[in-house]
């Protein structure tokens, strides 16, 4: 669930950056969220969810 959480927050400072610093306008941005909440409730989001878990585990598996 920290991931999860830590994703959310970095994926919206993300978007906060693109609509002020970059090129992506607010609607851009309201269109990108609604996907994601469209995806969530589809079939494909628990496999998304476990890649998104292995690629976590991946990196934090780095040793530096």
């Amino acid at each position: 669930m920290a991931v999860s959480i830590s994703a959310v927050v970095l994926l919206g400072i993300i978007t906060f950056l693109l609509i002020k610093k970059g090129g992506l306008n607010a609607a851009h941005a309201i269109v990108c969220t609604l996907f994601g909440f469209y995806l969530a409730s589809s079939s494909i989001a628990p496999t998304i969810s476990k890649a998104t878990m292995s690629l976590v585990d991946m990196i934090g598996g780095i040793k530096f």
